[in-house]
């Protein structure tokens, strides 16, 4: 049990069964990923986007949909079978990234520039898939399942910090989100309890020097090579000063100064990423980088302002969810396909919930050589095995029944 916000669940969950979802409902799922595939959106512009997957969750005769955190979606499928006052909410992010694709599919991405190369297109055509069977069977379960398909993951405003904003998980008990993932074998999946994404902020320095003929850099203070110089120092702050079991990531993502040959750079601008997996190392981080910059900077008689943006804290999963998820998948698909698997380094906002709610966030293996889904997320050339859909899909029908038809005691 995590010891984040977020009712107590002593009533458990019950086994999962093995889940058949119509072949008319995983025919659609497939038809709306490449539609979205194709029309990608960019972070919280995703218009299009949203409405196209209002129409088709109306399509199936969806009422309760309605609009969340700008350019999402939330719809509830309740349940008419036996009573319960349980909800549950399932989330499926929809934006896609600044990428130029070259992937090589049929349906690429037709938006110049903009590509779904994290696997949100397969998010939310597995969110309908869940939706569509849920509304057609709502007669078999008790209790609420709510769809969320969430905007801006990949960018701030993050569309995750605005659901929780909103109240959106006020009445829910629990949460659920699964990820593609092209390192894992197709239709396996892998969830541990415990931490499993790194939090993710970002930071902006600003090195000063003074510029200077570049035939004189000595009557300058040479603010490209001040840059380079914190750039190696940086790592070391992993390299050196931090366990090696203890996950951290800084990474400069950019740099960027200087207008002409024969100048002396004054200004250098840096930026990147801190990926952490502790609230203490996170600190620490911080904390190391503004000493390591600013001392840099004084020693070579140039200055520095650096801002450091505090962004998603990592997903921490509940231990009673990930065995719920790891019941589910062992019905669905079979023991040997369910992997006991420690996290990734990638951050994902579902962090946000996993401190509001007992939360989970499984992975779905979509490595495929045969049809080249073997491609690391955000590039250019990444592919999703498209058979592995309906193994998501299933997998969380499963596991929000079981959690549905769990009887919660008084605690509850």
């Amino acid at each position: 049990m995590s010891n984040r916000e977020g009712p107590a669940m002593a009533g458990g969950v019950s086994s999962p069964g093995a889940v058949d979802i119509d072949a008319g409902v995983l025919d659609r799922m497939i038809e709306i990923r490449r539609h979205l595939h194709r029309n990608p959106e960019l972070s919280n512009h995703e218009a299009n986007t949203q409405r196209y997957l209002r129409q088709m969750l109306a399509g199936e005769g969806m009422t309760d949909i309605r609009d969340v955190a700008g350019f999402g979606l939330a719809v509830d499928i309740v349940g008419t079978g036996k009573p319960s006052n349980r909800k549950i909410a399932i989330r499926a992010d929809i934006d896609a990234l600044p990428i130029e694709e070259e992937s090589g599919v049929a349906y690429a991405s037709t938006n110049p520039g903009v590509m779904h190369a994290c696997g949100h297109d397969a998010h939310a055509s597995m969110g309908f898939a869940v939706a569509a069977h849920l509304h057609r069977s709502r007669a078999d379960f008790g209790g609420t399942v709510r769809l969320i398909f969430q905007p801006a993951e990949e960018d701030s405003p993050s569309g995750g910090k605005r659901v929780v904003e909103e109240g959106v998980l006020d009445d829910i008990d629990a949460a659920i989100c699964l990820h593609v993932d092209p390192y894992t074998p197709s239709g396996k999946i892998a969830v541990r309890p415990g931490p499993y994404t790194l939090a993710c902020d970002t930071f902006d320095a600003i090195v000063i020097g003074e510029a200077a003929h570049a035939a004189k850099p000595y009557e300058g203070v040479d603010a490209i090579a001040v840059a380079c110089s914190m750039v190696g120092e940086l790592q070391k702050i992993v390299s050196r000063e931090i366990d090696p079991y203890d996950p951290l990531v800084i990474s400069v993502t950019g740099i960027n100064g200087g207008s002409a040959y024969n100048v002396i750079a004054r200004k250098v601008a840096l930026k990147g990423t801190i990926r952490s997996g502790s609230d203490a190392t996170r600190e620490r981080a911080w904390r190391r980088l503004r000493e390591i910059l600013e001392g840099m900077a004084a020693s070579h008689g140039a200055s520095v302002e650096l801002a450091i943006h505090k962004g998603e804290p990592g997903v921490v999963n509940d231990g009673e969810m990930a065995a719920l998820i790891a019941a589910s998948g062992k019905a669905c698909i079979g023991p040997d396909n369910v992997l006991d698997t420690p996290g990734w380094t990638i951050a994902d906002d579902f962090g946000y919930y996993s401190e509001k709610r007992p939360s989970v966030y499984f992975r779905l293996g979509i490595r495929n050589e045969a049809v080249g889904s073997v491609f690391p997320l955000h590039h250019p050339r990444f592919r999703v095995d498209e058979a592995a859909l309906k193994v998501g899909a299933a997998t969380l029908v499963a596991a929000a029944t079981g959690f549905l038809s769990a009887q919660p005691d008084s605690t509850d």
